[in-house]
């Protein structure tokens, strides 16, 4: 029996990994909603998560951000021209960046790098028995332990989308004068004049959802790891495998409902 069956999920009676998975997600739903009422040790793990998850995904988010913009800024104006469609070039640059590639890519890379270490890190807990040492004292994991992380994952991928998105606008703009230069009021102009609220708000509603995938899976894989060792490498590779598919069915599903 795994800790999950021992923290009484809601869907214990089918034994489903489906209805264990909504039992969790509902759970830890709950102790979210009660957990800034409470004056205890998690705001430390809120506050090392984001610092691992966001802070430490900087660099690395912003050389993906400045290529991909950079990339779109050099094909739209080599291209476009051609069709005397010059103008599209900015709308291109906001959709792809704002709505699709800036809130999946940043899913993507907080998957490899945090939902791999959150479902390594508390499958080990399970095989030491620490998570048994939290409920003998009475204290709930979920809101101990998993609350901390999905509110930490999730804010830190809202955070870097928008940072993402700052440097796939904006620092690419620095790459492109090397190749293709161009006034910088009126890149501004035209880009500022393209941007809408929508496309903000749709870009950062996907990081928020993505974000709850990523921290609802990799902590509900860590905790689903029975007692050998050797099952917690593998919980951080489901975790990693089931957060990529069920990111890119949100980010299809969103996509329709967004131009329905």
């Amino acid at each position: 029996m795994n800790i999950l069956e021992r923290l009484g999920s809601s869907a214990r009676e089918r034994g489903s990994n489906l209805l264990y998975g909504l039992g969790f997600f509902w759970n830890v739903l709950k102790e979210t909603a009660r957990f800034f009422r409470k004056s205890q040790v998690g705001y430390k793990v809120l506050i090392m998560q984001i610092l691992f998850t966001g802070y430490e995904a900087l660099a690395i988010s912003a050389v993906m951000a400045v290529a991909i913009g950079a990339a779109i800024n050099v094909i739209g104006t080599n291209l476009l021209p051609q069709f005397g469609q010059s103008q599209l070039m900015y709308t291109i640059l906001i959709i792809v960046i704002t709505r699709e590639l800036g809130p999946l890519l940043t899913a993507f890379v907080i998957t490899a790098r945090s939902g791999t270490a959150i479902a390594t890190q508390l499958g080990g807990m399970v095989v030491s028995h620490e998570i048994e040492a939290y409920v003998a004292v009475g204290l709930n994991p979920i809101s101990y332990l998993v609350v901390p992380r999905f509110i930490g994952v999730t804010a830190s991928i809202v955070i870097l989308t928008v940072y993402f998105n700052i440097f796939g606008l904006l620092g690419s703009f620095a790459v492109v004068q090397v190749i293709s230069p161009m006034p910088i009021g009126e890149y501004l102009r035209n880009l500022l004049g393209t941007l809408t609220v929508a496309d903000i708000v749709i870009g950062l509603i996907k990081a928020a959802v993505f974000g709850v995938i990523v921290s609802v899976v990799s902590t509900f894989q860590g905790f689903s790891v029975n007692r050998a060792s050797t099952e917690v490498p593998v919980a951080g590779i489901r975790a990693v495998g089931q957060s990529f598919i069920l990111i890119i069915l949100a980010d299809v599903i969103l996509t329709l409902v967004q131009y329905a």
